[in-house]
């Protein structure tokens, strides 16, 4: 019986492990990031993480092996998804448990915001409330794409590379408040860096969607 029980223990934490591996380098985890916001081709995850295709192509491989992934080809285009929210939901709560055991990744933050303003941390409740009364703006900085699968109730999409262009449409007496797919993410701070050059009362929401859903706030699929 004890052989048995250490055969068992042994084929259960080597599956295990496959996760480990699957999420063990740097830009697997920043794959997983932004495919947590929706589907991607390789050639657009390569790109968005500095990548070669054929070195995003590797990662994604190792990611398909730990069944964190899925692919499938589209036209000429391989297109790769999480292959469950669960695998969302876990690497939230990864990112939560590095913030809480990992005192470098507030230091890391905070050296790099350390000169921006407009960076502070917003209250979620007086944020929405200020959403709904009017008096305040919520701005959606990701891609078209991303805002599409899902984005926070009551937000506009308008993709970093367009703000500049969206600007006369903003008003100068509302606070403006920008998100994107979270607290790491720098397309929300270079919004809002946009935006105070420009005059505008802007703030980063540093949530992303599924932070913004797990603090019980609405959110709009599709």
């Amino acid at each position: 019986m004890g052989r048995q029980n250490r055969i068992f223990k042994d084929r259960i934490y080597e599956q295990l492990s496959r996760i480990g591996k699957g999420i063990s380098s740097p830009k697997r985890l920043e794959l997983l990031e932004i495919l947590s916001q929706g589907k991607r081709t390789v050639e657009e995850l390569a790109r968005e993480t500095n990548l070669t295709i054929a070195n995003a192509s590797q990662h994604l491989q190792v990611l398909r092996a730990a069944r964190l992934v899925e692919s499938q080809k589209e036209g000429l285009y391989v297109t790769c998804r999480l292959a469950d929210q669960l695998v969302g939901d876990f690497l939230r709560q990864l990112r939560i448990l590095a913030e809480n055991r990992l005192a470098e990744m507030e230091r890391i933050s905070r050296d790099f915001l350390k000169e921006k303003k407009g960076m502070e941390e917003i209250d979620g409740d007086t944020l929405w409330k200020r959403v709904r009364e009017g008096t305040a703006i919520l701005l959606d900085v990701r891609p078209i794409e991303e805002y599409r699968e899902r984005h926070i109730k009551g937000s506009l999409s308008v993709p970093l590379k367009e703000l500049e262009n969206y600007l006369p449409n903003l008003s100068r007496k509302q606070e403006i408040a920008a998100y994107c797919r979270g607290p790491y993410c720098v397309l929300a701070v270079q919004a809002v860096e946009i935006m105070r050059k420009k005059g505008f009362k802007a703030f980063r929401l540093k949530d992303s969607v599924q932070d913004w859903e797990a603090k019980g706030f609405p959110v709009v699929y599709g």
